[in-house]
């Protein structure tokens, strides 16, 4: 006879599906990543911004031409070398996020793994950001705010039996070197710059999770 599960266990079943779906990886372009997570790729000006957990709600953000010239400032601070543009993207990402927060909700969104915030609107998984992080890039792409990198498709990490929750995060690729580096919005809250570092540093790194208080 068929029991029905604890409250315990729906909990656990919950959290797993949650963070299986960060473990999802796009091995096509950036444009690949949006068609499967549920995604909706930008549209000129417009960004759809995923949140509530693995894109649940996609609200749409339109780019002001105001928007768009204090992103082409944020990111020509970056134009001298690559490590610079790459804090400039860093600034870029904070400031989409602080753009975006009254329309979406999302000015409390908690950073990192909060199962608690599940399918709340508002909060964002590794999903959203991923996806909201490569929707802000590949707009500045598309207005040639970026000199020294091109955005290339989200990846992921972990699988359980290595020990490590599954998590993904957006990126760019060096021109210069082709070396890849992970732009990780999701470790912290809303509105804070997101670590950027090589990817096979961020492949090899140990997780860090932030639960809700």
């Amino acid at each position: 006879m068929f029991s029905p599960l604890s409250p315990t266990a729906i909990i656990a079943v919950a959290a797993l599906m949650i963070v299986t779906a960060c473990a999802s990886q796009s091995t096509s372009e950036a444009t690949g990543w949006f068609g499967t997570h549920d995604g909706v790729p930008p549209k000129a000006n417009k960004v759809f911004i995923c949140h509530g957990f693995g894109c649940v709600y996609k609200t749409p953000v339109e780019y002001s031409r105001q928007d768009l010239a204090r992103l082409r400032v944020i990111l020509a601070s970056g134009r001298a070398s690559p490590s610079a543009e790459r804090q400039a993207i860093a600034h870029a990402v904070a400031w989409q996020e602080r753009r975006v927060a009254v329309t979406v909700g999302s000015e409390e969104d908690v950073g990192g793994f909060d199962i608690e915030n599940a399918g709340v609107s508002g909060q964002m998984d590794c999903i959203d950001e991923s996806t909201n992080t490569t929707s802000l890039l590949l707009v500045t792409q598309k207005h040639k705010m970026l000199r020294h990198h091109d955005v290339s498709a989200p990846v992921a990490r972990g699988f359980f039996l290595d020990g490590r929750y599954p998590h993904a995060t957006a990126t760019v690729t060096e021109k210069k070197t082709g070396t890849v580096y992970a732009v990780d919005s999701w470790v912290n809250a809303n509105g804070k710059r997101p670590d950027i570092m090589p990817i096979d540093h961020w492949l090899a790194e140990g997780d860090r999770w932030f639960l809700s208080t």
